[in-house]
């Protein structure tokens, strides 16, 4: 069983849609017990850190989520809260990669949003995708390159498009919005 995070983040049902089309059962729940036992957990996000940070806060579901021990899957806003600090908001993340969220410089267009390119692919995660695919992106704050970095992004600078330190992966754009790629890399971490 997939446990998707539930805390009133965005992206929820489209993560559980694309479970289903998989034909993989998910639960999206709050339950400690339910969310320790499960096979996989996704840790999906759409909104602002800070107050998303809060409504974990609230539910001690950032305390819970570092000491998982099956894959973790953190998703867009879900990957940079599992970061140490972030610009938005001046967020204390959960410290899971020690890496810092900033704001895209504004010299370009803010957001990031739609498709773009990945690369310098370093994880398993990766299996049986091309170099130089194209992923669905949409945010302003990006997770600077580290020793954590699986694959990178140029959107007025590299930055990590995806991350995975242990049991923890992440990735910046939207798996369940990147048509046969995402699919594909939702099945990936499944066999994780």
């Amino acid at each position: 069983m997939i446990a998707i995070i539930k805390y009133n983040g965005g992206n929820v049902s489209s993560v559980q849609n694309s479970l289903n089309r998989l034909n993989v059962e998910s639960v999206v729940t709050d339950d400690f017990n339910l969310i320790r036992k499960a096979d996989k957990v996704i840790f999906p996000g759409v909104g602002e850190a800070s107050s998303t940070m809060k409504l974990l806060k609230e539910k001690g579901l950032d305390k819970l989520i570092p000491t998982l021990k099956q894959p973790v899957l953190g998703v867009c806003l879900g990957m940079q809260l599992m970061c140490k600090n972030n610009e938005e908001g001046n967020t204390v993340g959960m410290g899971i990669f020690d890496i810092d969220v900033k704001k895209f410089p504004a010299k370009n267009i803010v957001p990031h949003m739609g498709w773009n390119t990945i690369s310098d692919f370093n994880s398993g995660i990766f299996s049986g995708i091309e170099e130089n695919s194209d992923v669905y992106f949409v945010h302003s704050f990006y997770c600077e390159l580290s020793k954590n970095t699986t694959s990178v992004c140029d959107y007025i600078l590299p930055f990590s498009a995806s991350l995975q330190k242990d049991n923890f992966y992440a990735m910046q754009f939207h798996p369940e919005k990147s048509g046969d790629i995402g699919s594909r890399l939702l099945e990936n971490f499944l066999k994780q």
